[in-house]
């Protein structure tokens, strides 16, 4: 079990074990924190059970999906973590909000036939956390904005503007982000690990012909956090990270 009392002064522990020992406690209140990896490292997941993990100790959160039906996440969540049997009751509760499909249709063909602004998908994020006024926020994905919003320019400045109102609204958010690559050594920093406050990239290494999974904080602002590679499993009862070094 993760230890339930890892986070103290000023931090909020992610709820997985092994993960918050690598980030000395948790996450600093308010950060903003992207979760990279490619396809299969399980971004998504994680992020889903660091919501729920929150939601359980009595923090209000919610998942904001921009690429699934909301009911693809919840079931996709439920297969994947069969022993999370309590989803539902946390869902009915407020305790977790799942959303996003409509600004995800939006972003996708227009609103009343004219180009859906970013500012309709902030005010849609918005909406969508001040439901159960929620504190911890998970948006899936970066990797449509940046798809649907134009040049790398303008991509920088809405992410700046996502950045923004997420701290006006006091929450701690995770930000799902595709990344092109699977190994340590193919890493390119790209504008999202500069803006947001803490980076986080899960890796797929080929060793001896086996994809070996591991886990790396590239940044966390205001906190110290371990500099090593840590290994990780994805197990029915939910992610497992092995910290091997001291921070």
């Amino acid at each position: 079990m993760a230890d339930e009392n890892a986070a103290d002064n000023g931090r909020v522990a992610t709820g997985i074990d092994g993960l918050d020992s690598v980030l000395d406690g948790g996450i600093p209140l308010g950060n903003q924190v992207v979760v990279a990896g490619g396809p299969g490292a399980g971004k998504t997941l994680l992020c889903l059970e660091i919501m729920y993990n929150n939601a359980k100790k009595g923090i209000n959160s919610a998942y904001i999906t921009l690429e699934e039906q909301e009911s693809v996440v919840i079931n996709n969540f439920k297969r994947a973590f069969p022993a999370f049997s309590d989803i539902d009751g946390l869902i009915s509760s407020g305790a977790l909000v799942i959303g996003g499909e409509d600004v995800a249709t939006r972003i996708q063909i227009g609103s009343d036939s004219e180009t859906y602004s970013f500012g309709n998908v902030i005010s849609g994020i918005e909406n969508i956390i001040r439901a159960n006024n929620a504190k911890c926020v998970v948006i899936d994905s970066l990797s449509l904005i940046k798809l649907m919003f134009g040049s790398q320019s303008l991509y920088r400045k809405y992410m700046l503007a996502l950045s923004l109102n997420l701290r006006k609204l006091g929450v701690n958010s995770f930000l799902t982000m595709e990344l092109p690559y699977t190994n340590t050594s193919d890493m390119v920093f790209s504008p999202e690990f500069f803006i947001f406050d803490g980076t986080i990239v899960m890796y797929q290494n080929v060793e001896e012909n086996k994809r070996v999974f591991s886990i790396e904080v590239v940044k966390m602002r205001g906190s110290k956090h371990s500099l090593s590679l840590a290994p990780y499993e994805i197990t029915n009862k939910g992610f497992k990270v092995f910290s091997i070094n001291e921070i």
